[in-house]
């Protein structure tokens, strides 16, 4: 059932992705949701022993379902660095290709030598008694451990940078990391504790092991989707104000124009809803141009200015100063000559 769940949450991850981060260049967060969400629905018992009967019923499925994890992991943290812009030596070679290479090249030893038998859905379980299997095992979670360990340090560099809602995503991250890198503690400290034979320290640790799993991947997927979702929303409202902000200062530009043609006069016409802020930007300029031209005639009422001063602060994402009735900030208005 806990597998079902986090497959269902990482599709829906992979698919609020795809909508709120469309037309974006950096893709590593959505390559990472849709590579774990694979990783996730490969673990769903009914799909493993469907697709590894495909595969000859040799438990390889366990191995590209890891490694398709590992990979998924990688790219998460690549994400998460870039998304929260922290850089560092360390972060440098821990998301590195050199690590993940070696990685893969680890659990792939080491999962050769484990005498894997037929298809099995408890597959530490049944073959963690193996110090192949171990080995398996603690390469892999070492490796995730790092990725989250990096993705923790990001998250909460992050915090300190942000304000408001935007902290929200990061603290989500934040703890969702700390979690997965106890579940990864956990995991390789029942490792040992299996190959080792202590049965009740591995059975005793694993009572952890389903509710840490699934509040890591809760708390991941919540803090990648608000993310973007929080920007959505930001962008969304912008552009309605820039939309507003545009028919509440035409009929000065209109003024401004009458007096003063110009070449963007004749062509804001052809401006669509999705250059709103170039057309707002264009009205601004030539209010201003007539404001300062000596040859023309043309003054703004002191609510005229205020909103034009509104406008240019929403273009330059910083809040209006408050406009006095003695003297304009835009320049000085051109009495009748």
């Amino acid at each position: 059932m806990i597998q079902i769940l986090v497959a269902a949450l990482m599709w829906m991850l992979v698919a609020s992705l795809l909508i709120l981060r469309r037309g974006r260049a950096e893709r590593s967060i959505t390559y990472s949701a849709v590579t774990i969400a694979v990783a996730m629905t490969l673990n769903i018992d009914a799909a493993y022993r469907w697709v590894d009967r495909l595969a000859g019923g040799r438990n390889v499925v366990t191995l590209l379902a890891d490694l398709a994890l590992m990979v998924g992991i990688f790219f998460l943290g690549r994400g998460v660095a870039k998304a929260t812009e922290y850089k560092s030596h360390f972060v440098r070679i821990a998301l590195g290709p050199l690590l993940l290479s070696a990685a893969v090249v680890g659990v792939s030893l080491a999962f050769a030598f484990i005498r894997r038998g037929a298809t099995t859905t408890t597959f530490m379980l049944d073959l963690g008694a193996q110090p192949a299997a171990a080995a398996y095992s603690v390469i892999e979670y070492a490796y995730n451990g790092v990725i989250v360990t990096v993705m923790a340090i990001a998250a909460a560099w992050r915090i300190g940078q942000s304000r408001g809602v935007e902290r929200l995503p990061a603290v989500a991250l934040l703890l969702g990391s700390m979690c997965g890198l106890v579940l990864s503690i956990v995991i390789i400290a029942m490792d040992v504790a299996h190959v080792v034979g202590n049965d009740n320290l591995m059975l005793g640790l694993g009572v952890l092991y389903s509710p840490l799993f699934l509040v890591t991947f809760i708390l991941l997927c919540l803090g990648l989707a608000s993310l973007p979702a929080i920007r959505w929303v930001r962008a969304r409202g912008r552009a309605e104000k820039t939309q507003d902000l545009v028919a509440r200062i035409t009929p000065a530009w209109e003024r401004a124009s009458s007096v003063r043609p110009g070449v963007s006069s004749r062509a804001l016409g052809s401006f669509t809803t999705e250059d709103a802020e170039a057309k707002l930007h264009r009205q601004i300029v030539e209010i201003r141009d007539a404001l300062f031209d000596p040859r023309v005639s043309f003054t703004l009422t002191v609510a005229e200015r205020q909103l034009v001063e509104s406008a240019e602060a929403h273009l330059t994402g910083r809040d209006a100063p408050a406009a006095t009735d003695s003297e304009p900030r835009l320049g000085r208005t051109k009495a009748a000559h």
